[in-house]
């Protein structure tokens, strides 16, 4: 007599078999990165609180690694956050909505992941308090003369657009 097998039946999509970070991962480790940056606090200074290495925290923002639930509950204690902000805009998270609200990307976060402000933050981290924020302050005051410029290229350039009866001389 033969053994009968029985066949589970997958509803849904299938899982994900490539090295790819599932879109659900990706969308956490951003929220986590996003709401860190809004509390304006560094990954090294996030990663001590939750006793892991900063390193494991970018794996985390990056999806190189899944953050269990355990973990990403103390992440959002420390960050003074509810879990549920981490999947705020995930699609499928709430039916009840007619519509998902999408999170703005924050391009700081994209240039923070990136090697050279990994560099920069590792360069900064190493600095003294003190030197630290002065160079915060340089850095601050040179963006805000470069908005000032843009500011001042943008009107002039729509001067030059008017009609020559409207310039004054």
């Amino acid at each position: 007599m033969k053994t009968q097998r029985s066949v589970l039946l997958r509803i849904g999509p299938k899982p994900r078999t490539g090295s790819d970070p599932h879109p659900a991962d990706q969308h956490v480790g951003r929220q986590i990165a996003t709401v860190r940056v809004q509390s304006d606090i560094s990954q090294a200074q996030l990663a001590r609180s939750i006793g892991i290495s900063f390193q494991q925290l970018q794996k985390y923002e990056n999806a190189r690694n899944r953050v269990s639930a355990s973990m990403l509950y103390e992440i959002a204690t420390s960050l003074g956050v509810p879990v549920g902000r981490f999947f705020e805009g995930l699609p499928g998270n709430d039916e009840a909505r007619v519509e998902a609200r999408p999170l703005p990307v924050d391009e700081r976060l994209d240039f923070i992941a990136s090697a050279e402000g990994r560099r920069l933050i590792e360069g900064l981290v190493n600095l003294s308090p003190r030197v630290r924020g002065r160079v915060s302050s340089l850095i601050a005051a040179l963006g805000e003369e470069l908005a000032l410029r843009d500011t001042k290229a943008g009107s002039e350039t729509a001067g030059e657009s008017a009609p020559a009866e409207c310039k004054t001389v």
